[in-house]
């Protein structure tokens, strides 16, 4: 069988139908929810997770069987359920439809599959074991926690502010690959873990003043916290 080709799929403000009312429902329609998708949920009943997201006004709920034709103007579908008549009805209609669908442990009946999800604001890291065992993948990015901590959110801000400065400056896809090269090497990232952001900000500073952009710490930092205030 070949592999899955991975992509980062935009969501935003594109119809989502989740079926299902379980827990499982409820996390799958979080997701699509927090990536900017107008996310409904279909089912007769839904549990209390579902519910909770309904009064956040994150998800639209809707009590009802899923028949055939519900799945109109959806951009993508996940289903939550383990009857296999409704898997099928689902699968046909998305197949007539040319839609996106993803029904839940069930890869032959998927159009793509979800990974397990690592999210440092800008950073994203997906671990996926192409169905064999999400459980693995699961703990795989438990692991991969440790590795990337929180900290990378600021630490990105950071490299794309100084991305911002140097493509101003004129400097050369070449001379930008090199400085983050310099920048992954530098105590940056442990300085902003270890909460000394005004040396990270110097440390950023000075690399920069070595590539020729000519910025001062203060104009780094009010652009940081800039980034932080509207990411």
């Amino acid at each position: 069988m070949p592999n899955y080709y991975p992509i980062m799929l935009d969501v935003r403000q594109r119809a989502a139908l989740v079926i299902g009312g379980n827990c499982i429902a409820a996390e799958k329609a979080a997701a699509l929810a927090a990536s900017g998708a107008e996310v409904t949920v279909m089912h007769p009943g839904f549990c209390e997770e579902l519910l909770l997201l309904e009064q956040r006004h994150e998800v639209t709920l809707r009590y009802k069987t899923y028949e055939p034709g519900d799945l109109e103007g959806a951009f993508v579908v996940v289903a939550a359920t383990g009857d296999p008549q409704s898997i099928e009805a689902i699968w046909t209609e998305t197949q007539q439809r040319g839609q996106l669908v993803n029904i839940v442990d069930v890869p032959a009946r998927c159009s793509f599959i979800v990974p397990s999800i690592l999210r440092r604001d800008q950073l994203t890291i997906a671990v996926s074991t192409e169905g064999a065992s999400p459980s693995l993948a699961k703990r795989i990015r438990h692991y991969l926690e440790g590795l990337f901590p929180p900290t990378y959110g600021a630490y990105l801000r950071l490299a794309k502010i100084a991305r911002g400065h140097m493509r101003r400056s004129g400097l050369s896809y070449a001379q930008r690959d090199a400085f983050f090269g310099d920048f992954f090497d530098s105590r940056v990232l442990g300085l902003l873990a270890e909460k000394d952001e005004p040396a990270a900000l110097a440390t950023t500073a000075d690399l920069l003043h070595s590539y020729h952009v000519d910025i001062e710490q203060e104009t780094l930092a009010r652009e940081l916290q800039e980034a932080g205030e509207y990411r």
